[in-house]
């Protein structure tokens, strides 16, 4: 492992894979790109290896503690969905067969070199979160107007394209409208954008109620493709960690839903028994063995219930 600080995105700890340089750390996912002649020729230049960690984040904060197999779940559940949704994705690969390292096969992903657009696309199905807030003062989700009397977890007659800017690492992303994508990268690729969004939501959505899954909202992004020209799915897609997913046995309109999700996180950094004060500037605690377990169990859970594959 190497402790040196990541040329951009958050310092942390890094593999060293023979044959990859590090270049990028997110809060879950560090990047690599090819620099021995051997592993350029198999994979080519215009490719990056995506390794996904057992990281957690929360709150902005990428915490202390680990969440076993978190990395393996969010790469073999983006795998499966991007083979369920007809739309081009960066993907190249997975295997060691296809050029990644065995030390984090499994969870890595040989991909495209994309350049991103500056904008998160979200689709929102159901009415909660930061829309539900917004919702509250103005009646609107990104300044789209909604029905009176909408509570949390309502249903919406139809999914919502409600864009956020990307901040800088450890700032909040900032909901926006659809006008300031446009101002952002032009008419034609924020109605581009937002029509594969919803494309992407409405086939998930489906897919999911099948399998006593609600998808309430997803966030997904997109790069420009310099090699084939097209706008093309990049990132992790239909994971706990992108996307709000609900049992559909237990959902109430009117509350809040229990979620596929970092819940259990979440409740217990705000509770008195961590003692963390969200507003301050100290890092979150460690979390206790308990909420760690019961975190990837949800994870685990959302993985079968969407696949019906056992976890293994």
């Amino acid at each position: 492992m190497s402790n040196d600080p990541a040329p951009r995105g958050f310092n942390t700890k890094t593999l060293d894979l023979p044959g990859w340089t590090h270049v990028y750390s997110g809060k879950v996912r560090d990047l690599y790109e090819p620099a021995d002649e051997a592993i350029l020729q198999r994979v080519g230049q215009d490719c990056v290896l995506v390794v996904a960690s057992d990281r957690i984040s929360a709150f902005d904060h990428v915490l202390s503690s680990l969440i076993p197999d978190k990395g393996r779940i969010l790469t073999q559940l983006s795998l499966w969905w991007f083979d369920q949704l007809d739309v081009d994705h960066h993907v190249l690969g997975s295997t060691v067969q296809d050029g990644v390292p065995a030390e984090v096969e499994g969870r890595a992903m040989i991909c495209k070199k994309l350049d991103m657009f500056p904008v998160e696309c979200i689709a929102r199905g159901y009415l909660t979160g930061s829309g539900l807030q917004e919702y509250k003062a103005s009646g609107t989700v990104c300044s789209i107007p909604l029905p009176e009397g909408l509570v949390d977890g309502s249903r919406l007659d139809h999914a919502i394209f409600t864009p956020s800017a990307k901040a800088e690492v450890g700032e909040h992303d900032e909901n926006i409208t659809y006008d300031a994508v446009v101002a952002m990268v032009g008419d034609d690729i924020a109605g581009r954008l937002s029509e594969l969004t919803l494309k992407i939501y409405n086939t998930a959505e489906k897919i999911t109620r099948e399998r006593g899954i609600i998808l309430a909202d997803t966030k997904v992004e997109f790069g420009y493709d310099p090699v084939t020209g097209l706008i093309t799915l990049g990132d992790e897609v239909l994971t706990p960690d992108s996307s709000r997913f609900w049992d559909a046995a237990t959902y109430q309109p009117g509350q809040a839903q229990p979620s596929y999700d970092k819940q259990y996180v979440r409740d217990w950094l705000t509770s008195a028994e961590s003692g963390w004060d969200r507003s301050s500037d100290t890092p979150p605690p460690a979390l206790p063995n308990e909420v760690v377990d019961r975190t990837r169990g949800r994870y685990v859970e959302a993985y079968e219930k969407l696949t019906g594959k056992t976890f293994a």
